[in-house]
């Protein structure tokens, strides 16, 4: 799988595709292709033998027009400033395509969690936070979780900001645990976006999503919810799921709980006993299935992919797991691609539903967060469409980028240009 795709520069490109549909000035549109200010710091942590470990961190602060910067932070250790750059300006599109208040932001460590105890990621995590601190408050910039990372990290940067400041402020951070003033539903959030783009689409495509063939790519939380949610409210069937170990195979249908239980027992979905055969995440890809769903890493589906995959509609789940060749692609062979800035958005958008519960210091019901959400990607969706007919876009991400930079570009015009 060619990783050579950069994810930055993929990001410029799809604002470029996007613009040809839009009268925005060049000169605005080129202040929508970088970043406005880019922490990178080195972390120093003491490890568990008494060495000093020193790890790269960054986080990038995209796009403020439209409200405080939002956006994840992950660990790994393939993180790079370019894909923290990128990750943010997706997220400045992400929180605009579905309409709410944020602009975009991005933060990562270069550090692969496996190889460390939960002691010493504490201590690193702890020291991100007094880093980020001056540059993050709940009116400023409020990270969430991302690759690797969940509840557990954001309470201690909630924690660590909260001792430092003397403060209480649980709406520095979202994806906390519900203890923490984390939100109901907000675990399955992105997930849940996924099942309802996946319904959205196939109703305005006039297929029917009951008994359609499915297979997901990553079965982390995103694609592990939406596999459930897809199977349970939608009646679809889960044929092949993968994970980074390999993928599982059954014609029939897979068992989405099922093989989550296996996966968290045993560490990886490799071996499932519900499963007709194995393959590798590269078949699985390819399959002949109404839809798949790639909600691993980005660059997943590169040209070389996209010309041997066998699905009719792709929902990104992960970010990015498509590239500008692969969606020439893909278009001219009508394949449909949900984008990941609708499909995924359901995270940053329970995100806020959180941030508002923070501030207001009062909670909602489960249910009522999964009503908001439904609101809110359904309309998404709508724009979506309107765009899509109306500007005669190509596919359904340009014109989700076209509904997007509107949003930006109208909040930056009505600021105007300071000093």
């Amino acid at each position: 799988m060619s990783h050579a795709a950069n994810p930055f520069e993929s990001l410029q490109e799809q604002i470029d595709d996007a613009a040809e549909y839009l009268d925005v000035r060049p000169d605005l549109l080129e202040r929508l292709k970088h970043p406005e200010r880019i922490l990178e710091t080195n972390l120093t942590v003491e490890l568990d033998g008494g060495d000093l470990g020193v790890f790269k961190a960054f986080r990038s602060q995209f796009n403020g027009d439209r409200g405080p910067y939002k956006g994840g932070i992950r660990y790994h250790p393939n993180v790079t400033r370019d894909e923290v750059k990128a990750l943010s300006g997706w997220m400045v599109y992400k929180t605009a395509v579905v309409d709410i208040p944020y602009g975009g932001g991005k933060g990562g460590i270069a550090i692969d969690p496996r190889e460390h105890s939960d002691e010493e990621m504490e201590r690193v995590t702890r020291s991100f936070a007094k880093e980020l601190r001056p540059f993050i408050g709940p009116d400023k910039d409020i990270p969430a979780p991302d690759v690797n990372t969940g509840q557990r990290e954001m309470n201690w940067i909630k924690d660590t900001y909260e001792t430092l400041e003397n403060t209480t402020a649980p709406g520095v951070i979202t994806g906390k645990a519900p203890d923490s003033g984390g939100s109901a539903g907000r675990v399955e959030a992105t997930g849940r976006s996924v099942m309802l783009t996946a319904r959205e689409a196939f109703e305005y495509l006039g297929k029917g999503i009951e008994d359609a063939t499915v297979a997901v790519q990553g079965y982390g939380n995103a694609g592990s919810v939406a596999a459930k949610l897809i199977e349970s409210d939608l009646g679809g069937k889960i044929v092949a799921v993968s994970d980074s170990s390999g993928a599982v195979y059954n014609p029939e249908g897979l068992d989405a709980r099922a093989v989550k239980d296996f996966k968290d027992e045993t560490g990886s979905v490799a071996g499932y006993e519900g499963a007709s055969e194995e393959l590798t995440n590269e078949e699985l890809l390819t399959l002949d299935v109404d839809l798949l769903v790639p909600a691993a890493l980005e660059n997943a589906i590169d040209a070389d992919v996209a010309r041997d995959v066998g699905a009719d509609v792709i929902v990104e789940a992960a970010n990015g797991p498509v590239t500008p060749d692969a969606d020439e692609i893909l278009t001219e062979r009508d394949v449909e691609v949900l984008p990941d800035i609708l499909a995924n958005a359901g995270g940053v958008t329970v995100s806020y539903f959180e941030w508002v519960q923070n501030r207001q210091r009062f909670y909602w019901t489960e249910e009522r967060v999964n009503d908001e959400l439904e609101r809110v990607i359904t309309e998404a969706f709508d724009a979506l469409v309107e765009a899509y007919e109306g500007k005669g876009t190509p596919n359904f991400r340009t014109a989700a980028y076209v509904v997007a930079i509107e949003r930006v570009v109208t909040a930056y015009e009505q600021g105007g240009t300071w000093p």
